[in-house]
């Protein structure tokens, strides 16, 4: 059983899929590894070090040849895969909607591809989730960014010269990004507030020091989808929500926005005429910029200015903690592909029938499979 880790090739990907750790644990289960020339170089790790723990290093071609696992962060473009076998399996984040062409060329080439961001929220899979694991960190590093672009302190400072105010930071959508958003900006000496459509998610505000900004008026709506996921909300609460943030985020230093919804564009959190409202040198972090953005006026890649307000919409803010996430996402691909591991034939079995297997494999057997695809 050979496993390749692919360098990836996506413009500001920093990431790798393996790490020496998840390398010898391959080892140990009776696979390969072959981890292609500098794949991990912007991640802080060294191709002796992938040698060290017990792999070995080449061309693209070298680690394709024969490979019947092949680990990425981001699917690679299916031009690059020549010579890659029939039936191998392809495992990372895949984003199986927005790079529909290249599943369907994943499906032709025969490869058995298997889109890790649309793992099942499910206990056992908890280990495997890669929108947690990445999401956790893009939390963390928001609130940073957000402190190198503010110019001012986070904390309340006493000095003989005076006092300086703590920073207010406010916090839309508790999801794992948001909830540690909300601790990083406590740590860091802010006053934080945070919100979100789903209502069970107060306590968790409560839990980490910071107060809970929650439409009161409109009942019986918790905003809570399958899976564990926000739903869009009605209508009727988004005029109310909105009328709260209006008056809310005009006090605010710093807002952090993570909303999304799965398969559909990120919904618009803060608008136009609420940028107005809030003080020149402001800053907002949106970490959905890259689906549409929570923010009017947010540009992926860029940090936009708009009404004296920073709108910092980095991309793909993980890759900004190249190390960390890496050996986080490959901890992940490990912890799915050990859980199938059969110690005899020394290969993942994947029933077609288990829970996990039917939610993250997108082709098979030279066809698109997933119903979610299918549509």
């Amino acid at each position: 059983m050979k496993i390749a880790v692919l360098k990836e090739g996506e413009a500001g990907e920093r990431r790798v899929a393996a790490s020496p750790e998840t390398v010898k644990k391959f080892t140990a289960l009776g696979a390969g590894v072959a981890v292609e020339n500098g794949a991990g170089e912007n991640a802080a790790v060294a191709d002796a070090d992938y040698e060290a723990a017990g792999a070995t290093t080449g061309t693209r071609a070298d680690v394709l040849k024969d490979a019947d696992i092949i680990l990425c962060v981001q699917g690679p473009d299916p031009a690059t895969l020549t010579g890659v076998k029939s039936g191998a399996l392809l495992v990372g984040g895949l984003n199986p909607v927005g790079q529909r062409a290249r599943i369907d060329a994943y499906a032709a080439a025969g490869l058995d591809t298997l889109a890790m961001e649309w793992m099942p929220r499910i206990t056992r899979a908890q280990s495997m989730d890669i929108l947690s694991s990445q999401s956790n960190l893009a939390g963390y590093k928001a609130v940073l960014d957000a402190a190198a672009e503010y110019g001012r302190a986070f904390p309340m400072m006493m000095t003989a010269a005076g006092t300086v105010s703590a920073a207010k930071l406010f916090v839309m959508g508790v999801g794992v990004a948001g909830l540690q958003a909300i601790a990083t900006g406590r740590r860091l000496g802010a006053q934080v507030s945070a919100t979100d459509v789903r209502s069970a998610t107060k306590e968790q505000i409560l839990s980490l020091g910071a107060k809970p900004i929650f439409v009161e008026s409109v009942a019986g709506i918790e905003g809570e989808g399958a899976g564990g996921y926000a739903t869009e909300m009605s209508e009727e609460y988004k005029k109310a929500q909105a009328e709260l943030v209006s008056s809310h985020i005009a006090k605010q230093d710093i807002v952090i926005t993570t909303a999304l919804i799965p398969g559909r564009p990120a919904p618009r959190l803060i608008s136009d005429a609420q940028l107005a409202t809030m003080k020149p040198g402001s800053v907002i972090v949106d970490l959905a910029v890259e689906q549409g953005g929570n923010v009017e006026g947010a540009k992926a890649g860029e940090v936009a200015v708009v009404h004296g307000v920073k709108i910092v919409g980095h991309r793909n803010v993980p890759s900004r903690l190249a190390a960390d996430s890496s050996a986080l996402f490959a901890r992940n691909l490990f912890n799915f592909l050990s859980a199938f591991w059969d110690a005899e034939t020394k290969a993942p079995v994947l029933p077609d029938d288990d829970e996990i297997v039917k939610g993250i494999r997108l082709t098979h057997g030279g066809k698109v499979v997933h119903e979610r695809l299918l549509g």
